[in-house]
């Protein structure tokens, strides 16, 4: 086939259990839960998620990749180290780890990877005064944060924030981070699972055991000087940028019957279209493909215009 026939990629969310999750994941986005088990994570955007429509439905996007890469994800790009972005809900029951991620030349340092973990929340969904970790007290030095995980006395070191929905953490690789109980938060990130555990509040695995930590390249990739900023986006507004960088920019619509969302890829990069409310359709040659709440599709960059109908609300990412 030749690229001309790529079209909006539907795709289906890959769920995962954690010991600090729940089931909001199914009442906030209408995800189906299999089982009874602590779900915390729904992968929606990555190499390994299936595709559900279409002449490609059953394959992996990043077998697609392979063989339609400029097509899908743009020429900037170097499709060869798979897609660059990972795109999750996460829904935090309990505390997650206090944790860590490199950057680019930490990760191929470290751990000979290709690229490191830069990441933004936009958290959807919070209970009354929610909180999460974003960050140690500044300038507190490396051997105060090890002497601390190593005696269980991290916690006063750490800085906690109040959060509620439309609020968005921009957090490069190094921020000292920890999402609180009852948020429903969507995370955009360079596609990178590398991440080092520092404190598991004294907590045991599903499996009764604990879970490592990696205190020393922790600590050593740790920023321990500044903290991430808080800004925010009313959810309940009008169409509006939510992120901006280097690695990836989301922006977030509001689409009503008087107000479609027309956007176009301009053959540059892809788009990924995740329905945060509501119910959407993809409009793109001459087809419709329905976009359910807590769905997400991608749009190839080959794709060029297309048109999003319906009531509802999305993040757009690339």
């Amino acid at each position: 086939m030749t690229t001309h026939t790529l079209y909006p990629l539907l795709l289906e969310s890959h769920l995962l259990i954690k010991v600090w999750g729940g089931r909001k994941l199914a009442s906030v986005l209408n995800k189906s839960l299999p089982t009874d088990e602590p779900y915390g994570e729904a992968w929606e955007l990555h190499d390994q998620c299936t595709i559900a429509n279409g002449d490609y439905a059953g394959q992996k996007l990043g077998d697609l990749l392979k063989q339609f890469p400029q097509a899908i994800i743009g020429k900037p790009y170097d499709a060869s180290v798979g897609f660059p972005l990972l795109v999750k809900f996460i829904h935090a029951e309990d505390w997650l780890s206090v944790q860590v991620h490199p950057n680019d030349e930490q990760a191929a340092e470290l751990e000979g990877e290709p690229r490191g973990k830069t990441e933004a929340w936009i958290i959807l969904h919070a209970e009354p005064d929610s909180k999460l970790v974003m960050g140690i007290t500044p300038n507190t030095s490396r051997e105060a944060v090890a002497h601390a995980i190593g005696t269980n006395t991290l916690e006063p070191l750490l800085v906690y924030t109040t959060v509620k929905a439309g609020d968005i953490l921009f957090m490069h690789a190094n921020t000292i981070h920890a999402i609180g109980p009852g948020i429903v938060l969507y995370e955009v990130q360079q596609s990178s699972d590398t991440t080092y555990r520092l404190y598991d509040w004294g907590r045991m695995d599903l499996d009764g055991k604990p879970r490592p930590l990696h205190i020393e390249k922790g600590v050593k990739v740790s920023n321990l000087v500044s903290l991430p900023t808080i800004t925010h986006v009313s959810l309940d507004g009008d169409n509006a940028p939510m992120i901006e960088s280097d690695f990836f920019s989301t922006l977030f619509y509001s689409v009503s019957a008087d107000k479609p969302a027309s956007l176009d890829t301009e053959g540059k990069t892809f788009h990924g279209i995740t329905n945060i409310a509501g119910d959407l359709t993809i409009h793109a040659d001459g087809k419709a493909y329905p976009l359910g709440l807590g769905k997400t599709a991608l749009i190839p960059a080959v794709v060029g215009a297309y048109t999003v109908l319906g009531e509802g609300k999305m993040l757009v990412s690339w």
